[in-house]
């Protein structure tokens, strides 16, 4: 039994007021995918309180619909005007009964893992309980793989071999047609015996079996999301023509989505991340059904601030998490963090933040001076 199965019946937490604050964030360097190339994050920061505590929790949606439909404004707009009217002056005694407010309501996944997850993060702190222990983690730190954005050649194999010193678990390299099989050999050819993986974001078709054939030659971990992110027949076609094995990210919306693509074998690796998914209810689902069908997951990043890279460091404690995940070090990402604490990495491992809740705390002075505006929502 977790410890949210201990509390499920514990007194009822009233949500008294919230707050939605649109966050930018320079990046230190811009990160490419196959669909474009990220200069900041910006990202909407949602603040729930109850008497003196308060949980947090970012959406992981994108100014544009570019990794899937949902976006920023969509988020909030949905936020704003029906979920937060729904939840704000109630109380609930744990997310199980929060999720009920939000099942109505089709798609948007993005805005009610928001709200879920900064839920479980003001539950966690009235209970003094660090998340991990609520969502029924197993570990104090997580092994750690770091993704790499599309560059030229040599400056790849630089950045790899500096990240393989620094010892991270793995090494993902993000490709797009023209930039694949030679890239990924270069970095192979320089690092023989390291985890590598590589990430399409959705760029290739069937009609590129050569580019498939190619990098399943190169030892590879994982192939993720190489054909298009609403397609499950195709991934299974492509997986029943190579060894390397698929790992589906953008695919996969629901543990309905993760059973379906397991018992077609689309997938034998799935990227888990809490935002796409709908919240931690549905990410340990998508994890039980996995772990029942020795599927390994791990979790997913979106270049989250440190709010969001707390909360995926403590979904990566579930024992079903066996491959590492992208919760690198946030000063990879950001000369300067929201929060107060730090969140490195530790020869290739990320300790859990300590403390109630996801651990860590707002750094306010930093914050109001990247917030780009402020709403209270429910007024």
């Amino acid at each position: 039994m977790t410890e949210a199965q201990e509390h499920t019946g514990a007194e009822a937490l009233h949500i008294d007021s919230a707050s939605v604050r649109l966050v930018r964030l320079p990046l230190l360097t811009p990160f490419t995918i196959s669909s474009g190339t990220a200069y900041e994050k910006v990202f909407p920061l949602l603040i729930l309180r109850s008497g003196d505590l308060e949980g947090y929790a970012e959406g992981v949606a994108d100014p544009t619909p570019d990794y899937l439909e949902e976006t920023i404004t969509g988020s909030v707009s949905l936020l704003r005007e029906t979920l937060a009217p729904s939840f704000i002056g109630r109380s609930f005694r744990n997310p199980e009964e929060l999720e009920q407010i939000l099942l109505p309501w089709r798609g948007n996944q993005m805005a009610k893992a928001m709200v879920e997850m900064a839920f479980w993060d003001l539950w966690s702190k009235s209970l003094r309980l660090p998340l991990k222990s609520l969502l029924g983690g197993v570990s104090d730190a997580v092994d750690v793989g770091v993704s790499l954005g599309i560059d030229d050649i040599p400056a790849t194999v630089e950045k790899a071999l500096h990240h393989h010193e620094l010892g991270y678990k793995r090494i993902k390299l993000k490709i797009k047609p023209g930039h694949d099989v030679a890239l990924v050999t270069a970095v192979r050819t320089a690092l023989p015996d390291a985890a590598l993986s590589v990430d399409a974001n959705a760029a290739y078709s069937l009609a590129d079996m050569r580019i498939m054939h190619g990098l399943d030659a190169l030892g590879l971990e994982y192939i993720e999301q190489p054909l298009a992110h609403d397609d499950l027949f195709d991934h299974a076609v492509l997986q029943s023509r190579i060894k390397t094995a698929i790992c589906l990210d953008e695919s996969i919306r629901s543990p309905a989505d993760a059973r379906k693509a397991i018992q077609t074998d689309a997938t034998r690796v799935i990227n888990i991340k809490v935002g796409r998914v709908g919240g931690y209810l549905e990410s340990r689902r998508i994890h039980d059904i996995c772990a029942a069908s020795s599927v390994p997951v791990w979790c997913g990043g979106m270049l989250e601030s440190g709010i969001g890279r707390a909360h995926n460091i403590h979904l990566s404690t579930l024992s079903n998490f066996r491959k590492p995940g992208d919760t690198s070090s946030a000063s990879r990402y950001f000369k300067r963090d929201i929060i107060c604490e730090k969140l490195e990495v530790e020869s290739g491992r990320m300790p859990v933040p300590a403390g109630p809740g996801i651990g860590v705390s707002l750094d306010w002075d930093y914050l109001d001076s990247v917030t780009m505006s402020t709403e209270e929502l429910g007024t």
